[in-house]
């Protein structure tokens, strides 16, 4: 493994799979594996972890409760083309997709994925995740920017590309293009106990 940040790592060969994955330890840390190669980050700071819990709030009230779909958070292993697997931030299946949901995991493609940027590892939401996302056909992903109290919408991918991508300002509302939902970006962030990165 080679460090890219004192919280974030990779591996330098392409050759793991879930068999390996499965193997690995249960120690707070979050392993995917993207492409064959292995990607390890240390656990979140409090920060990150309260706007999970905000977005995951409204989530929770515009999808759950109307049973439009259901919503979970890491860690839970997601499997799907390319992503073998992945522990997103935050996901949405559709209540009509829910056959995906079994031992545990998620076996197919969820409805939306959100990521919380964090320093670490950046690149890896920015671009390898970004860019595996678009190959298995996630329908919207959303980074989450702490740093600039934004977000990056990306949707509709066709050939392996998100055709749409659009930042949602710090005053601006996200609306998803594929779920009845809308929110305050303001909101993910305000009231924080620990605003610090």
């Amino acid at each position: 493994m080679t460090a890219t940040a004192d919280r974030a790592m990779r591996s330098l060969d392409a050759s793991w799979n879930r068999a390996r994955w499965e193997l690995l330890p249960s120690d707070g840390n979050r392993y995917e594996v993207i492409d064959g190669v292995l990607y390890m980050t240390t656990a979140p700071s409090s920060f990150h972890q309260w706007i999970i819990r905000q977005i995951t709030r409204s989530l929770y009230t515009q999808i759950d409760d109307c049973s439009v779909g259901l919503t979970y958070f890491a860690p839970i292993g997601v499997f799907m083309p390319g992503c073998d697997p992945v522990q997103p931030d935050i996901l949405v299946v559709r209540t009509e997709n829910t056959g995906i949901l079994f031992d545990r995991r998620i076996f197919g493609v969820p409805t939306l994925i959100v990521e919380v940027l964090s320093p670490s590892n950046a690149e890896q939401d920015l671009i390898t995740k970004r860019d595996a996302y678009a190959h298995a056909g996630v329908p919207e992903y959303w980074i989450v920017r702490p740093a600039t109290r934004d977000l990056l919408l990306y949707a509709t991918p066709v050939d392996g590309i998100y055709r749409i991508a659009t930042t949602i300002a710090p005053d601006d509302t996200v609306t998803s293009t594929v779920l009845p939902f809308h929110a305050a970006i303001a909101g993910f962030f305000r009231g924080s106990p620990d605003e610090a990165i």
